[in-house]
């Protein structure tokens, strides 16, 4: 899944045909605005983070775009017996959490001038994703640095399968999940401190409004367009 040329390659594929199905089979996901993923050239997708499973939500809409992308994740976790080998095969960044990893940012700002997808939780940290979402910066830092647009997402249901105290087996039904995506941010080139404050809250007051969208479809069943990822990514077009 390393994607220096942003391709699906044998990682991905592999990924693909076991999480990801894995993952259908345990979820009933539903996408909003999968058209708005490039097909083409870089952008930096920003949304919400409610379960440790919210990235392979992502990745499975990237794939539908034949695309692939890359995730800051807590160093932490490429020290798992599991989780550790998945993610540095798939070209995952580690960042240290709790200082201004310079070296992560570093990293991912050359995955975006080579024309890739990058993925940032905001928040940092996985959070109960309601009300006001406080993001810091680095997402609008990184934007500015490599030049690319902001694409927010919204996502829920996650959090009912894997919450903060861990996997969930019952109930055995598929659980419903939600993602909105929404239109791109431009931020601005300035350095001034003001613009940064206010391009991160606009990154995420948007995520807020597609989160929103996001629990009516989970919790009321409010209608959102349902869009199958391509063939062979798992249960397109169940319901």
């Amino acid at each position: 899944m390393r994607a220096t040329d942003d391709e699906i390659d044998i990682w991905w594929r592999i990924g693909l045909r076991t999480v990801g199905r894995l993952y259908w089979g345990a979820l009933r996901l539903r996408y909003a605005g999968l058209e708005r993923i490039p097909r083409q050239g870089s952008a930096i997708f920003a949304m919400n983070h409610v379960s440790v499973l919210d990235p392979i939500a992502l990745a499975l809409a990237t794939a539908s775009r034949g695309r692939a992308v890359r995730f800051l994740a807590g160093a932490e976790f490429f020290e798992h017996p599991v989780w550790g080998p998945g993610l540095r095969v798939t070209g995952q960044i580690p960042v240290r959490r709790g200082i201004r990893d310079l070296a992560a940012l570093d990293e991912l700002i050359a995955e975006l001038r080579r024309g890739g997808l990058a993925g940032i939780f905001p928040e940092g940290r996985i959070g109960a994703g309601t009300g006001r979402l406080r993001g810091r910066s680095g997402v609008t830092r990184v934007a500015r640095a490599a030049g690319v647009p902001v694409i927010p997402v919204g996502l829920w249901g996650t959090q009912a399968r894997w919450p903060l105290d861990g996997l969930k087996i019952l109930p055995f039904r598929r659980l419903p999940v939600a993602v909105s995506i929404g239109d791109p941010i431009q931020v601005r080139s300035t350095h001034d401190t003001t613009a940064l404050r206010e391009d991160t809250r606009r990154i995420m007051t948007a995520i807020e409004g597609l989160v929103a969208k996001a629990r009516a479809a989970v919790e009321n069943a409010a209608p959102i367009p349902e869009t199958a990822p391509a063939a062979g990514l798992g249960r397109a077009g169940r319901s």
